[in-house]
């Protein structure tokens, strides 16, 4: 059995994001969307990802972060959740990095509000925390119709 796991990562606001490789379907240089009427504000709008229409997810505005600058164009990370595929939308993407399971600690009190339910834990690498997103939380939208949280 391999202690290993490996995680596709990205930046959001200068932190440090990782999430399961297997649960990403493809990383994508930003798209045209089509804004949806009555949406939540973290819903950033549709895509058409080769005839497959996938909900594009502010990651900033999901955890609460500041607004990205205007000239600063959203990098697509599509995931695969239970319900279909989902964007979140990223600053920067990283590499994908194997990480020993035994260096894996739950989330620190420093993390709160919203990016606290989201994050199911953190690494720590010789140089800073990797953050692991929980796709399944971060892709329901409570109150809404797109993609409702059970």
């Amino acid at each position: 059995m391999n202690p290993n796991r490996q995680f596709a990562t990205f930046v959001l606001h200068g932190l440090f994001f990782g999430v399961d490789v297997l649960k990403v379907q493809e990383v994508i240089r930003y798209q045209e969307m089509t804004r949806v009427p009555i949406a939540p504000p973290m819903v950033e709008g549709l895509i058409n990802l080769r005839g497959q229409i996938i909900t594009a997810i502010d990651l900033r505005r999901r955890l609460g972060l500041p607004e990205r600058e205007p000239d600063q164009l959203p990098l697509n990370v599509v995931v695969r959740t239970d319900d279909g595929a989902v964007s979140l939308l990223v600053d920067e993407i990283g590499d994908v990095v194997e990480i020993d399971s035994e260096s894996f600690e739950r989330v620190p009190e420093t993390v709160t509000g919203m990016a606290r339910d989201l994050i199911l834990g953190v690494y720590k690498l010789p140089l800073r925390l990797l953050l692991i997103l929980d796709t399944e939380r971060t892709a329901c939208l409570p109150g809404a119709y797109l993609r409702p949280c059970a």
